[in-house]
């Protein structure tokens, strides 16, 4: 079974290199550009996991995961963070948020598949 993966990135050049790292080893992506966009897809798809981007225009990602993170048909779903933000308290406001884990950017290309198959895996 193809595992979905919604990426919510309003940078494309990273749009495109998560989709394409993560299309290469064998996931179904869709993208979204916003947090409008991506709480729709979301909702719509139902996906394995989402990579939420924090700082968007329009709805940034943290209003977006605690939309669906309200939302009783979306409230399991995993979320992680993507952000630049990197320090210690960041990460723990990003979890009491809702968000399941949390990545840094600049992202390591070559550890992106396995921490997805890991945050797949997890009993969240």
């Amino acid at each position: 079974m193809t595992h979905k993966i919604l990426i919510v990135e309003d940078n494309e050049n990273n749009r495109n290199l998560f989709r394409d790292i993560l299309e290469f080893h064998g996931y179904a992506v869709t993208v979204a550009t916003d947090g409008h966009e991506g709480v729709a897809k979301a909702s719509e798809l139902m996906p394995d996991l989402i990579l939420m981007d924090i700082q968007m225009p329009g709805m940034d990602g943290m209003t977006a995961t605690q939309m669906l993170k309200k939302d009783p048909a979306t409230n399991g779903l995993k979320i992680i963070a993507l952000t630049s933000f990197a320090m210690q308290a960041d990460r723990e406001k990003f979890l009491a948020a809702g968000f399941d884990d949390y990545l840094s950017k600049p992202i390591n290309t070559r550890e992106l598949p396995q921490l997805i198959q890991q945050w797949l895996e997890a009993k969240v």
